[in-house]
């Protein structure tokens, strides 16, 4: 009986030192105040934890403007991670640098965050337009709004996917997001049949996505590779080369990870 209130305790401690690093990862730098009230705590925690931090070398302080800002050390536990995964970052790259050469769209590759039912952006190539769609490294976006996510979803077995349905919230977020999940599954069904996934203004009004699997050995979705375009710039004639760019793209970097095709 006892223990509990110290696992809350512990688990409330936790909540603030990550609200803390994110408020810092929003603003780059910031004041103790504006930090605290981001954070939703007092000025008297955070000062705690960002001294906290400053010890550590995750967080360093200016001496002018007082103000905290992030080092690069926490970019370096993030580095290490994807170090684990050089294999798909760099079969990836070179299939999303022939797309970026023949479409000139945004190209992105996302994997799945499994805390979140989120798809997190790894790697991207920026579209040679100066009206684009621009995604942020790191970011991520619901799997059931995004090409990116029906992709990733699509290619796992039937009970994964209404595992992952039941921890998702189906939140409308444009003109056309789906929040019915017989409906998405509906739609992970054929984005399995024919190879690849769509999306239009389900994520974001104006926007429209295509985004096909990269898979392992075993055929399960590791990663996904989209293309997004401004919907006013997405040409229809040329959807059958969009789709044949974007599949074969995908088939040559499973391929490269062991996928037996």
């Amino acid at each position: 009986m006892t223990q509990k209130p110290q696992k809350s305790e512990n688990a409330a401690a936790v909540l603030k030192v990550f609200a803390v690093l994110e408020s810092l990862v929003e603003d780059r730098r910031a004041s103790l105040a504006d930090i605290a009230q981001r954070a939703m705590t007092s000025k008297t925690t955070a000062h705690r934890l960002l001294q906290t931090m400053v010890d550590l070398g995750y967080v360093e302080q200016e001496t002018d403007t007082e103000k905290y800002g992030l080092t690069l050390k926490l970019f370096g536990l993030g580095a290490r991670i994807l170090r684990g995964q050089e294999d798909l970052l760099r079969v990836c790259d070179r299939e999303m640098g022939k797309l970026s050469r023949a479409i000139g769209e945004s190209i992105n590759l996302g994997v799945m965050d499994n805390f979140d039912q989120r798809v997190a952006y790894i790697h991207k190539y920026d579209s040679a337009y100066n009206l684009s769609m621009q995604s942020t490294l790191g970011a991520r976006n619901p799997l059931h709004s995004t090409s990116l996510g029906k992709a990733l979803l699509a290619f796992r077995d039937d009970e994964e996917i209404r595992e992952r349905f039941a921890k998702m919230d189906f939140v409308k977020l444009a003109p056309a997001t789906i929040t019915e999940p017989e409906t998405l599954f509906a739609q992970l069904i054929e984005t399995r049949a024919r190879g690849y996934a769509e999306e239009v203004e389900e994520s974001e009004a104006g926007v429209r996505c295509m985004a096909v699997p990269v898979l392992d050995h075993t055929g399960k979705s590791v990663a996904a590779i989209s293309m997004a375009f401004p919907l006013f710039r997405f040409d229809e004639a040329r959807k059958p080369e969009y789709v044949q760019r974007l599949t074969d793209a995908g088939k040559t970097a499973s391929l490269a990870l062991g996928y037996p095709g």
